[in-house]
């Protein structure tokens, strides 16, 4: 009975077992920072919601688990999972009994999960409030030992219980209404060698360069390949959500380090990464805040790091977009950035303005403290990288390209004039003029502008970067602030995206010193502490949502940026 496992074993604690496409996994995170004793099927439809408790009729198993297999055991008795597909799990025990449970005690008219015994087929159907899906469980061998709540309404325990002395298999599908009896002509052992011939092949296509010096390559392949959703809902293409835990959205700059890991292994998937917020952008322009299954949210927006992005990919993809990809990404991106400059810039004034810390992606960070409408050296310079971006492909498309350029040049210009005090950048009040500065990580990320910033800029910018730098990598916070917080979010912890930035901004401007350094700790920092959503700058402990994609993917574009670098010299 027993399958090899296939793929890296990870801890369920920190990454959820789940198959790219489907919209449901196997975890105890059933909340934002909220673990249950046992494992739950939790369904991202409508949010994050566990909807069907997983638990062994004996308490002290011990749960093993691989991309392709999800594995409890006690002694030579186990229970085993693989999905069939997206929307489907297969589950077998020997000698070991699974009660599948609703997670929800409470049915209301409004609330709860209901169960009953489907008359077509004889399976057992739990469909759910919260998700507003079936999810029906069929025995393909062996028989229930027993079922409670059936039908049952108000507060009850739905439940069906698998026996521990035999063999037995299930399914559980999750659908809308209606679907064909479940066939499971396909062996268990066959699902098995599917998923991971599906998974090798989505790892060699990503990472392979991968060797002994990038030991966490597969274990990032596999964050990125679990977290990938179907379309449906907003969701208008294929997506890698952030995660398969709390975070289950797409934030309008997460998505670009996700493009980018994908772009020379899966071009299309990256492709359908960087245009999924944009299937959003509003008539202003403006992209959302985030998207998911059932919610696009306009009350922030994110900063426009897109035409920074755009120039990786392009670099990176396998075949260049056809002329029509990027006429429409042309466009796109020109809307876009015309938001920020027509909404964005106050009467008379040529840098554009954040309305809060959340739209510069760094909700908290100290840049903030005082106004929080701000001025800010990153929003300029992102803007700036933006329109130089523009500025070529319309070039390419035959279009004209001065009014970009010019922009350009007249942003670039006020950055150096009005926030530029000979060390760091400043912040300023487009209310008042006040400037101020702070010791945020933020006032550095000019730097992403690479060698189009005057050299002693960026010789000053390298010095900062150095000052926030410690073991394990680029703390946003420098750790002697007074203003330092462990577990700040955005106030001393390490984050992926600002590395990927200074790291590459610092590259481009010949400062490859510091640029090897801070990529080597970041590396070792994963390969430490796996793929959180930020890490404490002391420690190098995983922080918040501990299965993050877009530190996965930032990883792997480390990686793969230092295995080129050996293979060629550079």
């Amino acid at each position: 009975m027993t399958v090899a496992p296939s793929g890296p074993e990870f801890s369920i604690q920190d990454i959820p077992f789940s198959y790219r496409g489907s919209w449901f996994n196997i975890s105890p995170v059933v909340a934002e920072k909220t673990y249950a004793d046992d494992l739950h099927l939790v369904s991202h439809q409508t949010g994050l919601h566990p909807v069907l408790r997983l638990a062994p009729t004996v308490a002290d198993t011990t749960i093993v688990a691989t991309p392709t297999l999800l594995t409890w055991r006690n002694g030579a008795d186990r229970i085993e999972a693989v999905y069939d597909g997206p929307d489907t799990l297969r589950i077998r025990g020997r000698r070991l009994g699974l009660r599948v449970a609703a997670a929800a005690g409470t049915l209301t008219p409004f609330s709860g999960t209901y169960l009953y015994l489907d008359p077509l087929d004889g399976s057992h159907v739990f469909t759910s409030y919260e998700t507003g899906r079936r999810y029906r469980v069929t025995v393909l061998s062996g028989t229930l030992q027993r079922t409670d709540g059936v039908e049952a309404l108000g507060t009850a325990d739905r439940s069906v219980d698998l026996p521990a002395d035999g063999q037995w298999e299930i399914a559980i599908e999750e659908y809308a209404t209606a679907r064909r009896r479940y066939d499971g002509s396909v062996p268990f052992e066959q699902l098995c060698r599917d998923r991971a011939a599906e998974f090798t092949a989505f790892v060699d296509a990503i990472a392979p360069w991968r060797g002994p010096d990038t030991p966490a390559a597969e274990l990032a392949a596999y964050v990125l390949w679990s977290a990938t959703v179907a379309p449906a809902g907003f969701v208008t293409r294929p997506a890698v959500l952030m995660s398969k835990h709390w975070m289950d959205k797409v934030w309008s700059w997460d998505h670009c380090f996700n493009a980018i890991a994908l772009a020379a292994g899966e071009p299309e998937l990256a492709w359908h990464q960087f245009h999924l917020p944009f299937d959003h952008q509003d008539e202003a322009g403006a992209l959302p805040d985030s998207v998911t299954h059932s919610e696009v949210l306009h009350n922030y927006v994110k900063p426009p790091i897109h035409g920074w992005a755009m120039r990786h990919l392009r670099r990176l993809l396998p075949q260049p977009p056809d002329r029509a990809a990027l006429a429409e990404t042309y466009d796109r991106l020109a809307r876009w950035t015309r938001f920020w400059l027509d909404a964005r810039r106050a009467p008379g004034q040529d840098l554009p303005h954040y309305q809060h810390g959340n739209d510069s992606g760094w909700d908290n960070a100290t840049t903030f403290d005082g106004d929080r409408v701000l001025q800010t050296a990153d929003l300029a310079a992102f803007l700036v990288s933006q329109l130089r971006c523009l500025a070529d492909l319309a070039a390419e498309l035959g279009e004209p390209t001065e009014q970009w350029s010019r922009e350009a040049d007249r942003i670039c210009a006020a950055m150096l004039h009005d926030l530029w005090d000979g060390e760091r950048f400043l912040a300023r009040s487009p209310h008042t003029g006040h400037r101020r500065a702070s010791r945020s990580l933020l006032d550095l990320m000019p730097i992403a502008l690479g060698a189009d910033l005057p050299a002693p800029v960026a010789a000053a910018l390298a010095r900062g970067a150095e000052k926030h730098l410690t073991t394990h990598g680029l703390a946003t916070e420098p750790t002697d602030s007074a203003h330092y917080l462990a577990d700040g979010y955005w106030r001393g912890p390490i984050w992926a995206p600002s590395t990927v930035l200074v790291e590459d901004g610092l590259r481009r401007a010949g400062q490859t010193r510091i640029a090897d350094e801070i990529s080597r700790r970041f590396l070792a920092l994963c390969e430490k502490s796996g793929f959180a959503e930020n890490f404490d700058a002391e420690t190098g402990a995983g922080l918040r949502d501990r299965a993050y994609t877009w530190t996965a993917s930032s990883y792997l574009i480390l990686a793969a940026a230092q295995e080129q670098r050996r293979d060629t010299g550079g």
